[in-house]
């Protein structure tokens, strides 16, 4: 087993932290954005001595045997089902006022003065731009796999088409929110279309991140043919933010165009 780390213990608390801060700023509790943002910079401190420690034990110092990997995709699985977890609360939401509006919205939905975006134009595009990067990682995925070096072309070209592909995904997610007619504080639907569709744009933003880092490892043949779990678990988070798309694309727009008609 590896070493014990203080990291996961002080990320957990500087997130907490972090999070308390934005919740009394979001209530006007603490008008001073200090604690917040230096709450921020601590998180992101641990999490990158953290994960350098990983990628030492993994890559240099050879402890990430057969038992120790199980144990970290257990964790990963684990963390993936959290977040889950985490977006099935704004489908929940969502679903609890469009299959049965209040009366305060004006028994429909979307409710009355709300001009949803079109389901056709930018949302159907980032559909085909995330499901095209989810591609190419999992060709980067195979590449790996299926031969016997690392050292090709292909390899590096998926993952880094990949990455331009999420930061085009991010440009236009935030060109369609410049262009919303609407915003958080508009209604029901407001709050749900922002909280839902933001918080997938950061997990997207994260899974950038998460394969830059990747790439850069590529770079120094960090991986090998038995032995890239850190790119594998960037490639399942990608899946899952790629699926989480999907059914916001589906409900909240698709449907919320649809029930426009239906009204």
């Amino acid at each position: 087993m590896v070493d014990p780390s203080p990291w996961p213990i002080l990320t957990a608390m500087t997130l907490l932290a972090t999070l308390i801060n934005l919740i009394l700023y979001f209530h006007f509790k603490n008008s001073n954005s200090f604690f917040l943002w230096g709450g921020f910079f601590l998180v992101i401190i641990c999490i990158s001595i953290w994960f350098n420690d990983i990628i030492k034990e993994a890559t240099y110092e050879g402890k990430h045997t057969k038992l120790v990997q199980k144990g970290l995709k257990l964790g990963m699985i684990l963390f993936i089902t959290s977040e889950v977890m985490f977006f099935f609360s704004f489908f929940w939401g969502y679903f609890h006022f469009a299959l049965s509006p209040a009366i305060e919205i004006g028994s429909i939905w979307p409710p009355y003065g709300i001009q949803v975006f079109n389901y056709l134009h930018v949302p159907l595009y980032n559909t085909f731009v995330l499901l095209l990067s989810g591609v190419c990682v999992t060709w980067t995925h195979n590449e790996i796999v299926l031969k016997t070096s690392i050292n090709k072309f292909n390899t590096f070209f998926s993952l880094l088409l990949t990455i331009l592909l999420a930061i085009h995904f991010t440009y236009w997610q935030i060109q369609e929110y410049i262009m919303s007619s609407f915003n958080i504080s508009d209604s029901v639907y407001g709050s749900i279309f922002f909280m839902a569709t933001g918080f997938h744009g950061f997990h997207v933003i994260l899974g950038t991140l998460f394969l830059m880092v990747c790439y850069i490892r590529l770079i120094f043949f960090h991986f090998t043919r038995n032995h890239h779990l850190g790119l594998e678990f960037a490639i399942w988070y990608w899946h899952f933010v790629d699926v989480v798309w999907l059914f916001l694309y589906v409900s909240v727009y698709w449907w919320s165009s649809i029930s426009v008609y239906i009204n």
